[in-house]
């Protein structure tokens, strides 16, 4: 007789019933048809989680390093000038505050003896007094007249143009010209002011010789030569002052002095603020200007502190002593510093 051959067409397989094909001989789902586990609701599963993939290709980690070593190079670079030129002198300076220095003998340590000295010397509170008293004024001249200056500008339809390259002139004269001008301004015979004074009839003024003049001559020298950057600061911050609130204004009736004081000001604050700070800042490092018209006189009235620094170290050759003054001039200037940054950050 013939032998039947079971329905899969393999000897010795078992049959498998119609719609069963998903199931192997031992009933259970096969491998090509069992369904895949369901994924956690957190996302992929544990295990993916664990063991993320750390491969790298050999040739990407290679291109990797060498990218990153090129920026670190540049990096280097400017790091190694900027530490070289600025960070440098500035540890250099501190070390030598606390030696005797004359270059001629090796330094000697001497502790606190430099700033005692310096303490101890009348010219020190004075130069303090003359520098504070230089700063007060430059913030009641120089602190108003860029912002006034930059008011009526803007409010200019014609001419501005010529009108704010007028204004930073004299940022571009270098300072000794700059100081060489105003001396002849300043001459008591045949000076500017003095004759101007003479063609109404008026007597003359010792500008730069009287101790109640001499310390306001220098500070209309010091205004005119530097008031032309913060200027075009003002300038620049009033143009993106909208314009909705000066309109809004007028048409509540306010008057020029009202939207000036209501509106500008609060919209400029922030940049008054900080060219506040570094006008204090610039005018606590005045030099120029006393050194070349005063020489610190009358009767020491105009001695600053940089140009008393400058007699220890380059009159009286005591270099220790000199920068004592500059680590005493340093920690009094990073104290304003240290407000800048906190107004910015805060700002930002």
């Amino acid at each position: 007789m013939r032998a039947h051959l079971p329905a899969t067409g393999r000897p010795g397989a078992p049959r498998v019933p119609a719609g069963d094909e998903g199931l192997d001989t031992a009933g259970r789902p096969d491998d090509d048809t069992r369904p895949a586990p369901a994924e956690s609701p957190d996302g992929p599963g544990r295990a993916a989680r664990r063991a993320p993939s750390l491969t790298v290709a050999p040739g990407r980690l290679g291109r990797r390093v060498r990218e990153n070593l090129v920026a670190y190079l540049f990096l280097a670079a400017g790091l190694l000038c900027f530490a070289l030129f600025s960070w440098f002198p500035i540890v250099r300076g501190v070390l030598l505050g606390f030696q005797e220095v004359t270059f001629a003998q090796p330094a000697r340590w001497v502790g606190w003896e430099n700033f005692q000295r310096l303490f101890d010397d009348p010219l020190f509170a004075t130069a303090w007094r003359n520098t504070g008293y230089f700063t007060l004024l430059a913030l009641i001249f120089g602190f108003a007249a860029p912002f006034a200056t930059a008011v009526v500008l803007n409010e200019l339809r014609s001419g501005k143009s010529y009108l704010r390259m007028t204004v930073y002139l004299p940022v571009m004269l270098p300072p000794i010209v700059t100081m060489l001008l105003w001396r002849w301004f300043y001459d008591p015979g045949p000076g500017l002011f003095n004759s101007v004074l003479e063609v109404f009839h008026l007597p003359g003024a010792q500008w730069l010789e009287s101790e109640n003049l001499a310390m306001v001559s220098l500070v209309l020298v010091s205004t005119w030569a530097n008031m032309g950057t913060t200027t075009l600061i003002y300038l620049a911050a009033l143009g993106s002052v909208p314009g909705e609130l000066y309109e809004a204004a007028e048409l509540d009736g306010a008057s020029i002095r009202q939207r000036l004081w209501h509106v500008t000001v609060p919209q400029m604050r922030f940049i008054l603020m900080i060219t506040l700070l570094l006008q204090v800042i610039g005018t606590m490092q005045v030099f120029v200007e006393p050194f070349v018209l005063t020489g610190g006189g009358p009767d020491d009235a105009t001695v600053t502190v940089l140009l008393l620094l400058y007699r220890y170290a380059f009159v009286y050759n005591d270099f220790g002593l000199a920068s004592a003054m500059s680590t005493v001039l340093f920690l009094v200037l990073g104290l304003f510093s240290l407000v800048y940054l906190r107004l910015t950050r805060t700002k930002s």
